[in-house]
């Protein structure tokens, strides 16, 4: 679920691209994240998250969504594979400041669900999957894998929810996101950028054992102070990893920077409305 930077192409077969794992967390924190902000208030006010609530964060991230669960009251457990962005979680969830006591109702876990498991507490009441899939070849079955870990450790009917991209129609960034498919068209990435379709997140319940029950439609319009931040936003995300590895980073800037001139207004911000899908399950 957590994607990586390809920081550059290397050109021989099979080689694995170096990466600037500590840079990719820093804009996600700091520039893209905060455009799920819609989302994860659509979730909590509609499931009434508050102090009842026992969440189970995967892919976690930098911790945002965490952070906005606990300011509701609930108790929260965060889970994630990148440790640079678990540093930043705990920067925003765990500070280490003189005289702040730790909060108990806090947990952050490097790994996979499993590892969040402790012996005698009670199930989770809410799964969150927040990360969007639905673009990325492949990606809704690293989804599926984490969901068929954490069921075990929610309670009985407890809510799962799993977020989506919406129809391309509704996505002013899916136009961005096809120069992704044209770039790693020449390695034919499984990795690469697709559009959502209609029952990515139904497909997903269903395999991992999961009851639907209800979902919505939220606006996450993207906004950037620039054209430059909007490059490192969207790279933050993932989603033009295979374009990276089949070209190179230059190329990459290169054709988002003209992509996202469209969308640029007079005073130099950039603005993409978005329409988000999101599913909530019932565990069996």
């Amino acid at each position: 679920m957590t994607p990586t930077l390809v920081r550059q192409h290397l050109p021989h077969a099979g080689a694995k691209p170096r990466v600037d794992l500590r840079a990719r967390a820093r804009d996600w924190s700091e520039i893209q994240e905060r455009m799920l902000v819609p989302l994860y208030e659509a979730v909590y006010e509609r499931l009434e998250v508050g102090p009842a609530t026992r969440l189970l964060g995967l892919g976690c991230g930098s911790g945002l969504s965490l952070l906005m669960a606990a300011a509701r009251g609930a108790s929260v457990t965060g889970v994630d594979v990148s440790p640079e962005r678990m540093t930043l979680a705990r920067e925003r969830l765990l500070p280490e400041t003189p005289g702040t006591r730790a909060r108990p109702d806090i947990r952050l876990v490097d790994g996979s669900p499993r590892d969040t498991a402790v012996p005698g507490a009670p199930g989770y009441t809410l799964v969150t999957a927040f990360e969007p899939i639905g673009c990325l070849a492949g990606d809704s079955e690293g989804l599926g894998g984490l969901l068929a870990e954490a069921a075990p450790l929610a309670q009985r009917g407890a809510a799962v929810v799993l977020a989506g991209w919406g129809p391309p129609e509704r996505c002013a960034t899916a136009s961005v996101m096809r120069v992704a498919t044209k770039l790693a068209e020449p390695l034919r990435h499984s990795g690469s950028w697709r559009p959502a379709c209609r029952d990515d997140l139904e497909d997903v319940a269903q395999r991992a054992g999961l009851r639907p029950d209800g979902s919505g439609r939220v606006a996450c319009p993207f906004g950037y102070a620039d054209v430059d931040s909007a490059v490192r936003g969207l790279k933050s995300t993932g989603l033009f990893d295979a374009a990276m590895t089949a070209t190179d980073q230059v190329q990459v800037d290169k054709e988002l920077t003209e992509a996202l001139n469209p969308h640029q207004r007079q005073d130099g911000t950039v603005w993409m409305p978005n329409v988000f899908r999101y599913l909530i399950a019932r565990t069996p």
